[in-house]
């Protein structure tokens, strides 16, 4: 009996080495059968310093190049009203007549009273011209002469004012029809037929000139500090202020044809706004542009240098601020605060936090762990930030998943 369990004993724990060694060979061979993690390829931007147009914009509001309020020169009743509200008018066009009998009855009187006074003069001529002998030879007293000499100066005084009292009478006469000074858009009338209007005082109607036409804008502090920082920097070039051109963008997106000049800039800032106004001219001879419409003006002229652009889908909002993903030379991916300032069509404007030749990650963004491992494949990104060409096997990937 004991015999035979010395015989089993070591052959179980033969059979017992031999699974165990199985089981070894086995767990290897699972072992060796798992492929290796691959590194994932990422869409990347080589990026370099360039210069793009800086063209800030601002909401504008547009008025009339001229307004003027159109007042009779003269008292008197409003007979006739010649134009049709709302219109268009030409300089030079009537607008309204105001009776003018009383008017023509003064000319009369003062051209009668030069009359008189022309004749007064040459009586007075005449007695100074017979007094003057008269006085050498002593026939007559000096104050007989020196009362002809002032009655000669007293009639050419009458004659003078009666001369002023005639054109002021023409001049009335001729303001009794209103004409327009301006060529422009006419508002309603304020009075009617039959009204009685007093000189300078009361308001018949107003014309607004809109061909050029007025918009002005208005730009906080805060930019105009900055702006002035850029210039002192040399980060932006400038041609001056009175050369920039502006784009006209009505609120449906549509853009005005042609192109304005900034041609007035405020001398200081408004107390009320702390903003700084500015007025582009723009040529308006269809009428498109009508007072009090609000517009975006888009400026140009200034351009921004050594700056980098990548694509909006690239920069993404970390803890500070703006970050972007960049890979490093040995292809390890790094979080970077940039300073972004501006969109430039679907780009980013980056000033800050990037150097010339860094990689930019531009796609598969979700994929992006920090400091782990990755495969650059360069991407092209045209102007208008859409992808041009990519890695064709990462984006069969992502499209499967």
């Amino acid at each position: 009996m004991n015999r035979q369990k010395n015989t089993v004993l070591p052959e179980v724990a033969c059979v017992l080495a031999m699974g165990a060694t199985l089981c070894l060979l086995s767990c290897k061979g699972e072992v060796q059968s798992s492929p290796a993690p691959q590194v994932p390829e990422i869409g990347v931007l080589t990026v370099t310093p360039t210069s793009v147009p800086d063209e800030p914009e601002f909401i504008g509001q547009a008025e009339a190049s001229r307004i003027v309020e159109i007042r009779s020169q003269v008292t008197g009743i409003i007979q006739e009203r010649y134009f049709q509200e709302g219109r268009e008018i030409k300089k030079g066009d009537r607008l309204y007549r105001i009776d003018e009998v009383p008017f023509r009855a003064a000319v009369a009187s003062a051209t009668g009273r030069v009359s008189q006074s022309q004749a007064r003069v040459v009586q007075a001529r005449q007695n100074l011209a017979r007094v003057k002998p008269l006085l050498a030879e002593h026939a007559v007293s000096q104050k007989d002469y020196d009362d002809a000499v002032a009655e000669e100066l007293s009639a050419k005084a009458a004659l003078d004012t009666a001369k002023g009292d005639l054109i002021k009478a023409k001049f009335d006469l001729n303001n009794t029809v209103i004409v327009a000074p301006i060529t422009g858009l006419v508002e309603r009338t304020r009075v009617y037929e039959g009204r009685l209007v007093s000189a300078q005082t009361d308001l018949l109607t107003i014309i607004h000139q809109i061909d050029p036409m007025y918009v002005v804008v208005n730009a906080p502090e805060a930019f105009l500090i900055k702006r002035r920082e850029d210039i002192a920097s040399k980060k932006i070039q400038h041609p001056g202020v009175y050369k920039l051109t502006g784009t006209l963008i009505f609120l449906n997106g549509s853009k005005y044809a042609e192109e304005g000049m900034l041609d007035l800039l405020d001398v200081g800032l408004r107390s009320d706004t702390g903003e700084r106004s500015a007025r582009v001219t723009f040529p308006n001879h269809d009428g498109i542009i009508i007072p009090g419409q609000f517009v975006t003006i888009r400026f140009h002229g200034v351009s921004r240098s050594s700056v980098m652009l990548i694509p909006q889908r690239s920069v993404l909002q970390g803890p500070k601020g703006p970050i972007v993903y960049v890979v490093s030379a040995d292809n390890k991916v790094e979080m970077r605060d940039v300073k972004a300032t501006v969109w430039q069509g679907n780009q980013w404007l980056v000033e800050e936090g990037l150097a010339s030749g860094e990689q930019v990650v531009v796609d598969s963004l979700q994929r992006i762990i920090p400091d782990s491992t990755v495969k650059p494949v360069p991407v092209e990104v045209e102007p208008s930030g859409t992808q041009a060409s990519g890695p064709k096997k990462n984006e069969a990937s992502e499209a499967s998943k």
